[in-house]
C-alpha cells in the first residue's frame, strides 16, 4: 500500500490547529498562518450588501468599536461578504495582519463565520466587555455544515421560560451554530401562545393550579404557576432568532398531550361517559382531541391560523406523539368512522386527523412536521419531515418508509435523560453524558447510505418535566447544567466530526470551550472527579484542569481539597469539581453508596392497583401505583420485621426521577416501638429522609396533606436505608 506522507502530515495539521484554536464545532479545514492581526477601538466593520447589516450591527455587541462601514478600506477591518460559488451555509475566513474577511453566500454561512472568528478570540468576547486591542493569529478557514439541521428541542410547556431567558438560550446555541430551534409550546400542563380569538387559551391554560382549569403538576402544587408569551413578545423572538440564524420552529401538540387545551375547552373530547373520575379525585384526565368532530377542526382552523402568522418558519410541528387510542376506541364517533371505512386500526383516526391540520396548514402555506408515530397509520404523505425520537428502531423504521427525518433517538439526544447513575434526571430511555452523544455513529448503528442521506440532521432536546421541581424559580439553571455540553456534541455531528475523535474533542472542550462558556453565562456540567481509597485516605482526580471540592455527608460546606483526606471511613464524604459557572455532580467512594434491604410489610389507606398487592415493593423489585389517587389523610405504612440501625432511610412516593404520582405534600412519622409514632420530615415534591435516627427504626409512616395529585394513582417505592458506616 502506497502511503500519502503529505496527505498524513496535511492532517496531522489540521488536528493540531484545531486543539490549538479549540474551535466547536471543528471546521472542515483550518490552516495557520504566520503573524497576527490587531483588533483595535478603530477598526471598522464592514459589509458589502444590505442583508448583511444587521450581522454587522450584531457583532458591535461583541467587538468594542465605534464604525460600521458598506465597504472594506484597505486595512484595519473585519468585513462579511457574500459572493456566488458557496452552499447553503459555507463560508470562508481569513484573517491577515491587515484584517479580518469572511465570504458566504448567504447570510447563514457569513454568520457561522462570524462565530468562528469569535472563538479565536478571548473568551471574554462573550461577556461583551472584552477591551481591545485585542490580538487574533492569521489563519485560513474553508467550512460547511455537513447537515442542513442542526437543532434543539425545547419544552416550555411544563416549566415556563421567560422570554429574556429564552433570548439568552437562542444566544448559546448560536454561538454553536445551531440553527433550529424546535419550540414546544403546548402541552398537558400548558398553552404558551396567545391567541387573539381565543384569549382563554392563554389567559386560564398558560397556568396550572391555583384559578386555573388546570390542575397542578410537577411542583407548585398550591399556587398558580405558568406564564405565556404574547403575540408581540413572540416576533420578538423569531426575529431575534433570525438575526442569529435560528429558524424558529413552533410545536402545537396534536391530537394528544391536549389535557391543557381540553381543560379549557371540554367539548374537544371525545362523547361518552367518563367513568374513571372517582379514581382521579373528580378530574377528567383526557387528553386527546376528538378525530370526528368537525367542530374541532373548525377551532383548530382558527388557532393555527394565528400560530402561522406568528412564524415564517415553512415547517410547524403538530405533534401526533403518544395518542392514548383508547379514547378513541371508546367514543360512539369515531369507532363508527373505523367501521365505515373497514379499518381495524385505530391509527387509521391519527392519520385522518393529522391530514386534516395538513390541509388547514397548506391554507396558510405551511407543512407539517410529526413525531414518529405519526407515521404509524401507513397514510401520512411523505412531504411531511418526521422527527424520530423513541428509539433507534423507530428511527430506522422511519427512514426506511422514506420520510425526510430529523434524528433525534433518545438515548442519544434526550438530554433530559439523567448523565450518571446517581444523578437527577429521566431514566426511562438511557442514562448518558457528552462522551455518549459524541460518540454517535450512523454506520456503528448500520445504517445504509440511502439512510443516511434522509436525515436532515440532528436535534438535541429537552423536556421540562423534571425542572420546576429540581430548580424552582431557577428551573433554568438545571436546564443549562443538562443541555450543556451535550448541546457541544450535537453542534458537532450537525456540521461534521471531520475525522475528530473523542479525545481531541474534548481536548478542546475543556482546553478553550469551558471558558467561552462560563463567559456566555452557562451554569454546564463537568465531569465528575475520581475518587479512590488509598493507603487510609481519600484521593480525588479529575482530567479537566478543574477545582476539587469536598463535604463531609451530615455538612453543607465544601471545602477545597489540596491532599488526600485521610480518614477510616471513605463513605461519609462527597466530592465535586468547579471550574468558572460550571460544577460537576456530587460523588463518592462506594462505601457512601451502599444499602441494606431488612424485611418490612407495607401497607396502606389506598389499595394497591396490582394483584399481589405491595408485594414488589416489599421485595425491593421495583414500585407499585396504586388503585386511585390520594386523598387528605392517606397514608402508606412501612413496618420492619426487627428494629432497623441505620444513618438514614429515604422515602420517595412517586417517580424516582420525576415529581408525577406522588403525594403532593405530607410529612413522614417514625416509630422506634411501633407503637408510638413521632411526627418527622415533611415531604418534598413527595420525597423525605429519616436522617441519624435516635435509634433503631420499628415503622414510619408516609401521611398525604392533600387532597388529589393530578393522576389517578400514587407510585410508591421500596425504601432507601443506608447501613451505620
Amino acid at each position: 500500500m502506497k502511503i500519502n506522507l503529505k496527505l498524513i502530515l496535511c492532517g496531522v495539521a489540521m488536528l493540531l490547529s484545531s486543539v490549538a484554536f479549540a474551535i466547536i464545532p471543528q471546521p472542515q479545514s483550518l490552516k495557520s498562518v504566520e503573524g497576527e492581526f490587531v483588533v483595535k477601538p478603530s477598526t471598522v466593520i464592514a459589509f458589502n450588501c444590505d442583508e448583511l447589516r444587521p450581522l454587522a450591527v450584531y457583532m458591535l455587541d461583541y467587538l468594542a468599536v465605534k464604525r460600521v462601514v458598506k465597504q472594506a478600506p484597505a486595512d484595519n477591518f473585519i468585513s462579511v461578504e457574500l459572493q456566488s460559488g458557496f452552499d447553503a451555509e459555507a463560508y470562508r475566513l481569513t484573517i491577515s495582519e491587515k484584517g479580518v474577511r469572511i465570504v458566504a453566500g448567504d447570510y447563514g454561512g457569513a454568520f457561522c463565520g462570524v462565530q468562528t472568528l469569535l472563538q479565536m478570540m478571548p473568551s471574554r468576547v462573550y461577556t461583551k466587555q472584552m477591551k481591545l486591542p485585542v490580538k487574533v493569529a492569521c489563519c485560513e478557514v474553508e467550512d460547511a455544515p455537513q447537515f442542513a439541521y442542526r437543532g434543539f428541542m425545547l419544552d416550555v410547556a411544563r416549566t415556563w421560560v421567560t422570554t429574556e431567558n429564552v433570548k439568552r438560550y437562542i444566544d448559546w446555541l448560536a454561538y454553536h451554530k445551531i440553527n433550529r430551534l424546535h419550540w414546544h409550546l403546548s402541552d398537558d400542563q400548558g398553552w404558551r401562545v396567545e391567541i387573539k380569538s381565543h384569549r382563554e387559551l392563554t389567559e386560564q391554560g398558560g397556568f396550572r393550579g391555583g384559578s386555573s382549569p388546570v390542575p397542578p403538576m410537577y411542583g407548585k402544587w398550591h399556587e398558580r404557576y405558568g406564564g405565556y408569551y404574547s403575540q408581540s413578545e413572540i416576533r420578538e423572538i423569531v426575529e431575534y432568532a433570525r438575526v442569529r440564524n435560528i429558524e424558529v420552529i413552533p410545536e402545537i401538540d396534536l391530537p394528544g398531550h391536549s389535557w391543557a387545551f381540553a381543560s379549557v375547552h371540554p367539548e374537544i373530547l371525545c362523547g361518552y361517559p367518563y367513568d374513571k373520575a372517582h379514581v382521579s379525585g373528580g378530574l377528567d384526565t383526557r387528553n386527546v382531541f376528538c378525530a370526528t368532530k368537525e367542530s374541532n377542526y373548525e377551532l383548530l382552523n382558527e388557532v393555527l391560523a394565528e400560530v402561522c402568522a406568528l412564524f415564517p418558519s415553512e415547517y410547524i410541528h403538530i405533534g401526533g406523539d403518544e395518542v392514548s387510542l383508547s379514547q378513541w376506541k371508546r367514543c360512539p364517533d369515531c369507532s363508527a368512522y373505523l367501521k365505515r371505512h373497514g379499518y381495524t386500526d385505530a391509527h387509521k383516526l391519527e392519520d385522518y386527523f393529522i391530514e386534516r391540520i395538513d390541509q388547514i396548514l397548506k391554507k396558510y402555506g405551511k407543512r407539517p412536521a410529526v413525531w414518529n408515530e405519526g407515521i404509524n397509520g401507513g397514510g401520512l404523505d411523505k412531504s411531511t419531515r418526521v422527527h424520530g425520537w423513541s428509539n433507534m428502531k423507530e428511527c430506522r423504521k422511519v427512514l426506511e418508509a422514506g420520510y425526510s427525518t430529523i434524528f433525534m433517538p433518545a438515548e442519544y439526544f434526550y438530554f433530559d435523560m439523567r448523565q450518571s447513575r446517581r444523578e437527577v434526571g429521566s431514566n426511562w430511555s438511557n442514562i448518558f453524558d457528552v462522551k455518549h452523544t459524541y460518540s454517535f455513529d450512523f454506520a456503528k448503528h448500520g445504517f445504509s447510505a440511502e439512510q443516511v442521506a434522509q436525515v436532515e440532521g440532528f436535534e438535541g432536546a429537552f423536556w421540562s418535566e423534571i425542572a420546576l421541581s429540581q430548580g424552582g424559580d431557577r428551573s433554568t439553571d438545571y436546564l443549562e447544567y443538562m443541555t450543556f455540553p451535550r448541546v457541544c456534541a450535537v453542534a458537532e455531528l450537525g456540521w461534521g466530526k471531520h475525522g475528530s475523535d473523542w479525545e481531541n474533542f474534548y481536548a478542546r472542550l475543556h482546553g478553550n470551550h469551558y471558558d467561552r462558556m462560563s463567559a456566555m453565562g452557562i451554569n454546564y456540567r463537568l465531569m465528575p472527579p475520581t475518587v479512590k481509597y488509598v493507603d487510609g485516605a481519600l484521593v480525588a482526580t479529575t482530567d479537566d484542569g478543574a477545582a476539587i471540592y469536598y463535604r463531609q455527608e451530615d455538612s453543607d460546606r465544601f471545602v477545597r481539597y489540596s491532599r488526600p483526606v485521610k480518614c477510616a471511613k471513605p463513605g461519609e464524604y462527597l466530592f465535586r469539581s468547579e471550574y468558572g459557572n460550571a460544577h460537576s455532580p456530587q460523588t463518592a467512594h462506594s462505601d457512601h453508596y451502599k444499602s441494606i434491604k431488612p424485611a418490612f410489610v407495607l401497607t396502606s389507606s389506598i389499595g394497591s392497583g396490582r394483584e399481589d398487592g405491595y408485594k414488589r415493593v416489599e421485595e425491593y423489585r421495583g414500585r407499585v401505583t396504586t388503585a386511585r389517587t390520594c386523598h387528605d389523610g392517606d397514608w402508606f405504612l412501612f413496618e420492619f420485621a426487627e428494629p432497623v440501625e441505620c444513618r438514614q432511610m429515604e422515602f420517595v412516593t412517586g417517580y424516582t426521577h420525576i415529581a408525577h404520582r406522588l403525594f403532593p405534600t405530607g410529612y413522614l412519622e417514625v416509630s422506634y416501638d411501633g407503637e408510638k409514632f413521632e411526627q418527622g420530615a415533611s415531604l418534598v415534591d413527595g420525597c423525605a429522609k429519616v436522617v441519624k435516627p435516635l435509634a433503631p427504626i420499628k415503622a414510619v409512616r408516609i401521611v398525604s396533606t392533600t387532597h388529589r395529585n393530578s393522576t389517578t394513582g400514587v407510585v410508591i417505592n421500596p425504601p432507601i436505608i443506608k447501613p451505620v458506616l
